[in-house]
């Protein structure tokens, strides 16, 4: 792709990395096969490659409409692009330079910025949202229907969390909504952990990794967050850099969105000379719990073994998160530790597209999340599967709200089979 970049980004550290962006695109259109909202509406303009060119006219000098924004806002950010894109052409990063872009140059409705806010301050706080979880799930009866299926009825106990007692240590991020949604994720990978001899902690104001204000275009708000996250990891990281005692030996992500964002911290953080080297080590640490739990099967095998499996407990549908197949590039790790397991694992077409949870995009985005969600539960349900199983807490809490199945994240899954 030849470009031109206008005079106000062409010598810019985002213009240029932009610009070798675009040079990879060759036009191909094998990303438009793969990209869900392509799929549903049938707009170039609704695929990577179209969203492509309205980034190369923004950043040319051209235009920038409310229109332009949409298509952009439609994107899910899911990256499937990235994974049938034959060239290398790394969308994720173009997409958030576009998008912050048409946010400086078009006024949004006063709605839209109203609701763009609250979601920038709730979510990322874990007293605010837990607290208005809990009223939402006392005043449930009486809210509106489509309130509903977002408030859960209910929440799992968390359980037992081993204590700290083995001389290999590991982080885990407790992250912002999933310890009041799902708080018995992190306790049963705790357990698991604890079953080979690794202790998992959790740091005091360890608080959002990021994500959730980057991608609302809040992204300097964004990237304060994921500053913060570092400073609370980092005597951890510094004790083990030093040898010395209560240093872990990595970062584990049991929410594979906060995975895909605190691995790309070096790239984030690149332009801040005081936090640059820092997002960078803290992205080399960091590791989704398949990662961890694959290096350790040989361990849990002959636990695996020692218990039995209930024939009406077996039969499970994986969800793959987007932002780990396309963000992590991770596939066939949790497949081969549920399959050693015990567990049988149904067939799901199109596993590669979205479910439509895609952070906030359910409620920015409804219709089309909606949509994608039904097609995804049509086919984790095919294969007929007692449960249903995920990595990611977006997806389990989108998912559930359309499916009298159970939903849970596949360590609580594991974690059970161990515990027979």
């Amino acid at each position: 792709m030849q470009t031109e970049l206008a005079d106000f980004i062409k010598d810019t550290s985002e213009g240029r990395e932009a610009d070798a962006i675009l040079r990879k695109c060759v036009h191909c259109g094998f990303c438009t096969a793969t990209c869900p909202t392509y799929q549903l509406l049938g707009d170039e303009l609704d695929g990577p490659r179209g969203r492509i060119y309205l980034i190369k006219g923004m950043l040319e000098g051209g235009a920038v409409t409310a229109r332009t924004q949409l298509h952009l806002d439609r994107c899910l950010t899911c990256r499937a692009c990235e994974t049938t894109c034959p060239s290398g052409v790394e969308y994720g990063r173009l997409v958030d330079i576009g998008r912050k872009l048409a946010e400086e140059r078009v006024a949004r409705p006063w709605a839209q910025r109203l609701l763009r806010r609250m979601l920038s301050a709730v979510l990322p706080r874990t007293w605010l949202f837990a607290s208005l979880l809990r009223l939402g799930r006392w005043t449930r009866p009486v809210l509106p229907f489509a309130l509903q299926g977002k408030i859960p009825a209910s929440v799992p106990e968390a359980g037992t969390w081993p204590d700290a007692r083995h001389q290999r240590r590991m982080l885990v991020l407790a992250g912002c909504v999933q310890p009041a949604l799902g708080p018995d994720i992190n306790a049963a990978c705790a357990r698991v952990l604890d079953k080979v001899g690794i202790s998992l902690i959790e740091a005091a104001g360890a608080g959002c990794c990021g994500a959730v204000r980057f991608h609302l275009n809040a992204q300097e708000d964004g990237l304060d967050d994921m500053r913060a996250l570092i400073d609370a990891w980092w005597p951890y990281v510094e004790a083990a850099d030093a040898g010395a005692g209560g240093g872990i030996e990595a970062i584990v992500m049991t929410a594979s969105g906060c995975g895909t964002t605190v691995k790309e911290y070096g790239h984030l953080l690149a332009r801040d000379p005081a936090y640059a080297a820092k997002a960078k080590r803290i992205g080399a640490l960091t590791r989704d719990i398949s990662e961890v739990i694959a290096a350790e099967l040989a361990q849990l095998k002959p636990l695996l073994v020692a218990t039995k499996i209930s024939p009406q407990a077996s039969k499970l549908a994986l969800q793959l998160p987007c932002s780990l197949q396309h963000g992590q590039k991770i596939t066939g790790l949790i497949e081969n530790i549920l399959l050693a397991a015990g567990f049988e694992l149904t067939a799901v077409a199109d596993s590669h597209l979205c479910c439509g949870s895609a952070g906030t995009y359910s409620i920015l985005q409804p219709g089309l999340s909606a949509r994608l969600k039904s097609n995804k539960l049509a086919a984790l349900h095919a294969g007929s599967p007692h449960a249903i199983v995920s990595a990611n807490i977006g997806c389990l809490s989108h998912l559930q709200s359309g499916t009298a199945l159970p939903l849970e994240h596949w360590i609580v899954a594991l974690e059970r089979r161990l515990a027979g």
